[in-house]
C-alpha cells in the first residue's frame, strides 16, 4: 500500500517505505488521505474476499467454471492495489462501476457451459458479496465518506462459502 507520511524525499521522490511517485499522484493521494480522515479503515474488514472465491461463487450460481468469471473479479477488485483496505471498493464496488464493467467487459458472454451470463448480473453479485447485500451508488459511497459516517454495508461482507 502507498502512503504518504512526513518523511517525503524531494529529491528521490520517494515515501519512506520505497515507492517512487510522481508530484501530482502524490498530491492527489495526500489530498484524498486527508478528505477521507478515517483511520480505522484496516480494522473494519479483516478478511477481504479474494477475487478467485468471488469466481467460484459466480460458477455456482450462473454455471460454467471459474476461470470464466476470475477477469472480472480481478478487475473488481484492482483497486486493492491503490488502497490495501476495505475503502477500496468505494472506486468500483458500486451501480457506476458495475456499469463501468459492463462498457469495459461487453453486456453478456458465454460461459464454458454455453449459457449466456450477463456481466451486470456478475457484478452486482461481486458488489452484493462485498457490501453486505447491498448495491450502493457512488453517491453513496462519498456522501458516508465525507460525513464520518460507515452504515452497515460498508462494514459487513456476505459470506462467502466454496
Amino acid at each position: 500500500m502507498l502512503t504518504v507520511n512526513n518523511t517525503w524525499n524531494r529529491r528521490t521522490r520517494q515515501v519512506k517505505n520505497g515507492v517512487t511517485c510522481t508530484k501530482a499522484w502524490r498530491e492527489t493521494l495526500a489530498m484524498f488521505l486527508r478528505w477521507v480522515r478515517f483511520p480505522l479503515a484496516p480494522l473494519l474488514n479483516k478478511l477481504m474476499a479474494h477475487p478467485n472465491l468471488h469466481a467460484k461463487s459466480s460458477a455456482k450460481k450462473f454455471g460454467g467454471k471459474p476461470e470464466d468469471y476470475i477477469h472480472l473479479h480481478e478487475w473488481m477488485d484492482e483497486t486493492k492495489g491503490w488502497l490495501g483496505d476495505s475503502l477500496h471498493r468505494m472506486f468500483r464496488h458500486h451501480s457506476e462501476g458495475i456499469f463501468e464493467m459492463e462498457k469495459r467487459f461487453g453486456t453478456e458472454f458465454l460461459n464454458s457451459d454455453g449459457k449466456i451470463v450477463y456481466t451486470r448480473y456478475v457484478g452486482e453479485q461481486h458488489v452484493r458479496e462485498d457490501c453486505n447485500n447491498y448495491v450502493p451508488s457512488a453517491k453513496e459511497w462519498i456522501i458516508n465518506i465525507s460525513e464520518n459516517k460507515r452504515p452497515q454495508w460498508m462494514l459487513r461482507t456476505m459470506n462467502i462459502e466454496d
